[in-house]
């Protein structure tokens, strides 16, 4: 099952794109054999600063047509990592082929793109920036793999 993290703007060379970079290269190896990635990062900018809308329109066309759309929201479910690393597992043990989670611009996500997620997830009661979101995101997808594999990255 492959894993698309379609975001709101631009990450430059930084560390948060260095940490990214290194987690994602962790989830495409430990996850290969358990049918799950590669993962790949797809920005979008909203040039003309248009908004809320016209974000989610840019992110639309992003997500892979029959994915299950997943919203990183602080309204979403809190979840611990075995409970995200399972719901990963469901998603691909279920014939699932593609995951689109969503990370919104510094507003948020368009509340008509919400509407349309298959599910969302909160990584907290905080707002986190929306640069640090992705960190998380691909530490927690390499966490659920290694999770998933008995690997023991993830210690209680």
């Amino acid at each position: 099952m492959r894993l698309h993290f379609c975001v709101v703007g631009r990450l430059r060379a930084s560390p948060e794109k260095q940490l990214i970079d290194d987690y994602v290269e962790r989830f495409d190896r430990s996850g290969r054999a358990l049918g799950l990635g590669p993962c790949r990062i797809i920005e979008v900018e909203d040039k003309k600063n248009a908004g809320m809308a016209a974000e989610a329109e840019l992110l639309r066309k992003a997500i892979p047509k029959g994915a299950v759309i997943c919203t990183l929201d602080e309204r979403g479910k809190l979840l611990s990592s075995p409970d995200f690393a399972h719901r990963l597992a469901d998603w691909r043990d279920t014939g699932r082929q593609d995951v689109a989670f969503i990370i919104g611009g510094a507003d948020g996500i368009d509340p008509s793109l919400r509407a349309e997620a298959d599910f969302s997830v909160s990584l907290g009661k905080m707002v986190w920036p929306h640069m640090l979101v992705r960190v998380l995101l691909a530490e927690q997808v390499y966490r659920a793999a290694t999770i998933l594999a008995g690997s023991p990255y993830h210690r209680v």
